[in-house]
């Protein structure tokens, strides 16, 4: 109810300036605000990732205790017994080293190999050697030697040689914090010397008879230490920035050298263990290798401390790194990692202390006295092995000493030494800074971590972040980057535009102000590119805007009302060589283009349009931030507004100026849709996956069609299915093959490759171009991009949502084309799938092989279907097998009859009516099969058992996307459907293969829309050809265009009145490069210069409109634009300007006016601290607006007149009331706030530059195509003749499949048939056997295990979308107002046109 409130008051405010006060308010315009249950969740996540890091430390290192103590050499167990746990010791340490070997090995043999420097592998090589060997030492020589106490202490001096270069290449932040590695390396030393004055202790007072030796013991132990802080030399030396090279050179061939190191270590390990106990002690007695029945409990006590201490070392190292990542590093991470050892020393101290009474038969009035009773206890076998042996070897400390137990305070302070030195070794992992999403690499210095320290390792890993040296670029700082948001529109409706504009302003709101820094770094543009945005006016022969546009205006108001409550503020409207261009600013400074496309002047539809921003934004903005030199160099024109004598850029100009300090890798284009709705988060989080990782070229988030009704029921599971499980397979197994252009961020760099877009702006001439350049531009672009190296990824939290078809025939003329194209693309993919797997190390030849799986089986889809339909007539009907297959047959074969006689309506109309059928008699298989299994008394059949796994496995999978859980009851509706999906679909698709049309949005508004858009008329004949033929029309107007087109025509008819615009330009514009006399003469246009105010556009509306045409045969040749230049001053404007300028003047109407006014100073005065000021601003000024404009209408447009007097007004009474609220600092913020709302829309013409970039652009790739008729018969006859091919193929195909079941059939099942046991529900067998097809059997298996590694992969996926939504929402923004006063009014900037010099008034 508040919010119903809150509405009415904003409504009665509405009321109060004019009698139309209601208003759209898009769903998703409100601020996004933390939700608190994602906050708790968050911090929920982060305590149980905290438990489990502590928990896996604390039994992995308690479990290598352990086993240390059962293989001690003072232990009075069998010698058998310490022979196996010593071997257990082995492959704890051989486990890490040979996962690493295995994924290493993998990656190089299917992914990348790169030839190695062998200097530095030598190099590695060498120190890992040298680790290993203090590693295998101390475990296997050193530690059965002490008791485990001391065990636990000693390992603490890994971190010596890390404390040491922390000295001596002074990597503190501060001077001062070097006294943490200086007390380190102190504190370690001092616990060495107190271990050797405890073990001094323990031969004097002869405790558990320590003999000399131990010194030795002591003495190896330290030197393998010192050995095993080689591990991490390479963390401090990457922080030192001087050898950055070498380390650089060894990131390319790191997984090679892996692949040598794991197997010289694991020799190493191996030798130290044959060497020390089968050569120096002889204790390696190898029969006693052979266990026996009797010991089963020693086997079962030894491999468990084994596996545990394996699985629970890789686990802590794993969800260490999920800590880091989710951004609980000091919680998550360091706090469990440094507990770890104390913990580990309570947890045994505590079971030392409960095992007393329960150990000893009475009560002991001292330690030496209960220790001496447990030789006896051991013999009696009454508790358990493993706490026995940590009590015992507790004992063995100088707690059970006869003469003085004061050493044993030597041992503890040890322990304290040691844990400090850590401690203060490791002070950079509590101040580490991590991005929201970081690789691994970015996070650890090393792969591979130590399991016989687990904490220490994960620790000392920890990458030492510095500053880096001016000339060295940092991977672990986020860089800056600049997202162009660009939609492509086809006929959107008025709710579809309002989606697209929505999530835009969304976006503009969540990023800010462009001049202020983000904390994500990126700056952003929006793009609109329409299509068949013009029409001709019947009546006049005027070439105006047609209703899409006029649509798409209304949508940008009423989106720029309910986001700001106010009119918009900056519009300019430009005139382009290929139609039209609206310019905006966003409330919050940034950009939004409408570029409205001519298609008598430009190739419409959609990859045209991409074509067209990739050039632009990519090819020719990247040209100037390239080349700063080469744009305006008289930088007090357009680019810059004056306000009281301080300047300051644009901000469509002040983005161009950021990209020149950005490089291509961090520039992304969003390709959108018209109709796509999504939020920021989405957008953030795909972003985020392009910055992770340098070789990823797109990725595309989670797509959710909208709409209502049944055929949208069946996209909603289909979508929910494919996204679920196929694209996460492919992200996970290699690279998702299809980013869709609904909803995808592609890298410059990748699109600007080699055979990327260059090879995308191929006109198809050839009938399999047809179908696969044009029919799904989308899966075409992406392939280019795997065949040229870059790998497309998946997001599933990042999610888009946009309008499927509702209707079933637009539903399969959309299908019709995506079919043929995703088959096209599939299969060019694996026809160069050798070249590419050695071009692109995300596809590996597994991968190839999985996706010729997946391509064989949707070939065999129809045959697979007709089969399914077989077994429902065999279920509902109770007939034969070889009959059910022979009427199953009979409709497709019905239908691909039809397919090739009817047309294409006919088609898609019968194809209804029979899916109408197969749903009902998938619903009576449905419950058949069910009953059959009642029946039977069992589901443990192949039917039963394939149905009740896919239930189970769908709805698992619904339950992990809990957001998206809904979905799974739309499942019944997906698998009623089948036959038409799979079926009756693929068939109509490869038949109508010929048809290259688009097949959706073809048709204009009806009704009085026809007279106003009677130029696409032309789109009805294009349905009996290609889609480029839609230009040869033979009707008068469309002859009129084709002229304006080419130039040259046979039938001479009236030019359009608006072919001046080809080739008029803006005088100003060409200043800089005409001489001065020249510049001087055509400077003068109504003596004005760039920014056009309201005379000069009045001029420009009222000069006559040339209707001459000119040949722009030469646009390659510059001269013809020089000479276009200098003809006269009075340039014209086309029809269409003047009725889109007057629907933006409505902003000067009295009522907006009060309105903007109002809305203006709010948003210039938003620091809480100018609460007061403001609404003194506002009451004063709208009164004097209100006196002013007495007498005038609330909707009557004011005069250039009147302005000027109220903006006068306005500004003497902001003076007046800021000097009494002693805030004349405001003066100038006010004062642009008040022009701002005075201003009115702007007619501009485009600069020489880009016009002749345009033009150019044009000409070399977006001409309108006028094809022959010759030509055209040419690709309908090589359109049919291909689609007969893959029919015939498809046909073949699925008949021999369909031919090879029905003869096992008809064979018998007696002859040839698999006989599978019979079960029933309680688990007891049959007497009865299941006897199964052969070929059935194997395709089900196959099929079945296609669908277990998809979910395999799902899950794996779930967990890392986890953790990035988990990072994300702990970096989530809030949005609040400013508490500090800000002084900066955005009046001066830094112009970085002209080499960092502030350009000030006295430049002017």
């Amino acid at each position: 109810m508040e919010e119903v409130k809150i509405r009415g008051k904003s409504i009665q405010e509405r009321l109060k300036e004019r009698w139309d006060p209601f208003q759209l308010n898009p769903i998703g315009a409100e601020k996004e605000q933390k939700r608190r249950c994602f906050q708790l969740a968050q911090y929920l996540v982060a305590i149980i990732v905290g438990l489990a890091v502590l928990t896996s430390a604390v039994i992995a290192k308690g479990s290598l205790l352990v086993l240390s103590t059962l293989s001690s050499t003072k232990d009075e167990s069998k010698s058998k017994e310490k022979q196996f746990y010593m071997l257990m010791l082995v492959f704890c340490l051989v486990c890490p080293n040979f996962l690493v070997f295995m994924k290493s090995l993998w990656r190089c043999a299917f992914k990348s190999f790169v030839q190695p420097n062998l200097k530095t592998m030598l190099w590695i090589c060498a120190i890992e050697c040298i680790v290993s060997l203090g590693t295998s030492v101390l475990v296997l020589v050193v530690m059965p030697q002490f008791d485990i106490l001391t065990n636990l202490f000693i390992s603490g001096g890994v971190c010596i040689l890390s404390a040491l270069l922390q000295i001596v290449f002074r990597l503190q932040t501060e001077p001062w914090k070097i006294i943490f590695p200086m007390c380190s390396l102190i504190l370690t030393c001092a616990g060495y010397c107190l271990l050797g004055i405890d073990y001094y202790a323990r031969v004097s007072s002869h405790v558990d008879r320590q003999k000399d030796d131990c010194y030795v013991y002591i003495a190896i132990g330290i030197f393998s230490s010192l050995l095993i802080s080689f591990c991490w030399w390479e963390n401090p030396m990457q922080a030192t920035n001087r050898i950055q090279d070498r380390l650089s050179e060894l990131d390319g061939f790191r997984d090679f050298v892996f692949v040598i190191s794991s197997l010289l270590r694991i020799i190493v390990i191996g030798a130290v263990y044959l060497v020390y106990h089968c050569l120096i002690r002889e204790s390696i007695k190898w029969p006693d290798f052979n266990l026996k029945s009797e010991d089963w409990e020693l086997l079962q006590i030894g491999l468990g401390l084994f596996f545990l201490q394996a699985f629970c070392s890789a686990a802590c190292h794993w969800f260490g790194v999920v800590a880091c990542k989710i951004h609980a590093v000091r919680m998550g991470f360091a706090l469990p990692l440094i507990s770890t050892g104390p913990s580990v020393l309570i947890l045994g101290l505590v079971l030392f202390m409960t095992q007393v009474n329960e150990l000893a038969e009475t009560h002991h009035g001292d330690i030496r006295e209960f220790c001496d009773t447990l030789s006896t206890l051991s013999r009696k076998n009454t508790t358990p092995v493993v706490f026995l042996e940590i009590t015992k070897s507790i004992c063995r400390t100088s707690l059970n000493s006869a003469y003085l137990q004061w050493p044993f305070s030597m041992l503890a302070l040890e322990g304290v030494c040691m844990w400090s030195g850590l401690v203060t070794c490791t002070y950079y992992v509590w101040k580490t800074k991590v991005q929201r999403i970081e690789r691994t690499s970015q996070l650890f210095v090393r792969r591979l971590y130590e399991s016989a320290f687990i904490d220490l390792s994960l620790l000392l890993n920890t990458k030492m972040k510095v500053s880096r040296a001016r000339n060295q670029e940092s991977h672990d700082d986020i860089q800056n980057c600049v997202i162009y948001l660009c939609a492509t529109m086809w006929h959107e409706t008025y709710d579809e535009m309002l989606k697209i504009l929505t999530s835009m302003f969304r976006l503009d709101r969540y990023r800010g102000d462009p001049k202020e820094e983000h904390k994500d770094c990126f700056d952003f543009e929006c793009h609109i590119y329409v299509d068949d945005a013009f029409m001709t006016e019947k009546d006049t022969g005027k070439r105006l805007v047609n209703s899409y546009v006029n649509d798409l205006t209304q949508v940008v108001i009423e989106v720029y009302r309910v986001f700001t409550n106010k009119e918009p503020d900056d519009v300019a409207i430009v005139e382009t060589p290929y139609g039209g261009r609206l310019v905006f600013v966003m409330p919050e400074g940034n950009m939004l283009y409408f570029h409205l496309k001519d298609k008598g002047l430009i190739r419409n539809k959609k990859r045209w349009s991409q074509i067209m921003y990739m050039y632009y934004l990519l090819g020719w903005k990247g040209y100037l931030a390239k080349n700063p030199q080469t744009k305006r160099q008289d930088i007090c024109r357009e680019s810059l507004i004056s306000v009281d004598g301080e300047i300051y850029l644009m901000p469509q100009h002040d983005n161009d100026n950021k990209r020149r300090f950005i490089s291509d890798d961090n520039v992304y284009v969003l390709a959108l849709d018209g109709d796509t709705d999504f939020q920021p988060k989405a957008v953030i989080l795909l972003v985020d996956r392009l910055r992770m990782y340098e070789n990823v070229g797109a990725a595309c988030g989670r797509i959710h069609p909208t709409g209502m009704g049944p055929m949208v029921w069946y996209q909603k599971f289909e979508y929910a299915v494919g996204h679920w499980l196929q694209k996460t397979a492919e992200h996970v197994f290699g690279s998702v093959l299809c980013s869709p252009g609904c909803f995808s961020l592609f890298r410059a760099s990748a699109l600007m490759d080699d055979n990327v877009l260059k090879r995308y702006t191929t006109t198809a001439t050839r009938a399999g171009e047809y179908v696969q350049y044009d029919q799904g531009e989308d899966r075409w672009l992406c392939t280019l991009l795997l065949q040229q190296g870059w790998r497309v990824e998946y997001n599933a939290a990042s999610d888009a949502y946009t309008n499927s078809p509702q209707e079933f025939k637009e539903f399969y003329n959309q299908r019709r084309r995506w079919g043929p194209s995703t088959l096209a693309n599939t299969l060019d993919l694996l026809h160069s799938g050798g070249e590419t797997v050695k071009r692109n190390p995300s596809i590996s030849r597994l991968y190839i092989f999985y996706q010729m799986f997946t391509v064989g089986s949707s070939i065999l889809g129809p045959a697979s279907v007709t089969l399914m339909v077989a077994g429902a007539f065999q279920f509902v009907f109770k007939i034969s097998g070889t009959l059910s297959i022979i009427i199953a047959s009979i409709p497709p074969v019905f239908y691909i009859i039809i397919c090739f006689i009817a047309k294409a309506n006919n088609q898609i109309t019968i194809a209804a009516i029979m899916s109408v059928l197969y749903a009902f008699l998938m619903t009576a298989s449905f419950f058949s099969i069910i009953g059959d299994m009642v029946m039977e008394g069992t589901f443990l059949t192949p039917t039963g058992v394939f149905l009740v796994s896919m239930t189970i496995m769908y709805s698992v999978t619904a339950i992990l996307h809990p957001e998206e859980c809904g979905m799974i009851i739309y499942g019944l509706m997906y698998f009623i459907c089948i036959p038409s999906g799979y079926l009756l679909l693929t068939i109509y698709s490869l038949v109508n293969m010929h048809i290259v049309t688009w097949g959706t949005r073809e048709s204009n508004k009806g009704g009085t829309e026809v007279k106003k858009n009677h130029n696409v008329l032309c789109d009805r004949n294009c349905r009996l050809c290609c889609w480029d033929m839609k230009f040869q029309v033979t009707q008068e107007t469309e002859n009129l265009m084709i002229q304006q087109i080419t130039g040259r025509t046979g039938q001479q008819a009236a030019p359009l009145p608006i072919t001046a615009q080809e080739t008029n330009e803006h005088p100003a514009l060409t200043m800089e490069l005409q001489p001065p006399a020249d510049a001087n003469k055509m400077a003068q246009p109504g003596g004005k210069k760039l920014h056009i105010d309201k005379e000069s556009v009045d001029s420009m509306e009222k000069a006559s409109i040339s209707s001459a045409a000119e040949d722009d045969d030469d646009e390659d040749d510059d001269d013809d634009y020089d000479n276009n230049n200098q003809e006269n001053a009075d340039l014209p404007i086309s029809d269409w300007v003047s009725p889109v300028k007057l629907e933006f003047l409505k902003k000067l109407t009295f009522a907006n006016l009060k309105r903007n006014l109002r809305e203006q100073i709010r948003s210039s005065l938003r620091s809480k601290n100018h609460d007061d000021v403001c609404d003194d601003l506002i009451l004063m000024l709208t009164d004097t607006l209100t006196a002013q404009l007495y007498g005038i209408g609330p909707e009557d447009v004011l005069t250039e007149n009147q302005l000027e007097e109220l903006q006068q007004e306005l500004t003497a009474q902001a003076r007046r009331t800021l000097k009494t609220n002693r805030m004349e600092r405001l003066d100038r913020k006010v004062k642009r706030a008040i022009e701002k709302t005075l201003t009115a829309p702007q007619v501009q013409k485009l600069e020489e530059d880009e016009d002749d970039f345009w033009k150019k652009l044009i000409e070399r790739y977006l001409k309108p195509i006028v094809d022959t008729k010759a030509h055209l018969d040419e690709v309908t006859r090589e359109l049919k003749s291909l689609r007969n091919k893959a029919v015939f193929l498809y046909f073949i195909v699925n008949v021999l499949w369909v031919v090879a079941t029905f003869f096992l059939q008809a064979i018998g099942n007696d002859v040839i048939s698999i006989k599978i046991p019979k079960f029933y529900s309680n688990g007891t067998q049959s007497e009865e056997y299941l006897k199964v097809e052969p070929l059935s059997l194997m395709f089900l298996l196959s099929f079945a295990i296609l669908l277990l590694v998809q979910f395999l992969a799902m899950l794996y996926h779930r967990v890392y979308t986890l953790i990035h939504v988990v990072s994300y929402r702990s970096t989530e923004k809030d949005y609040k107002l400013k508490d500090a006063d800000d002084e900066d009014d955005g009046l001066t900037l830094e112009n970085l046109n002209v080499g960092g010099l502030n350009v000030t008034s006295d430049d002017m």
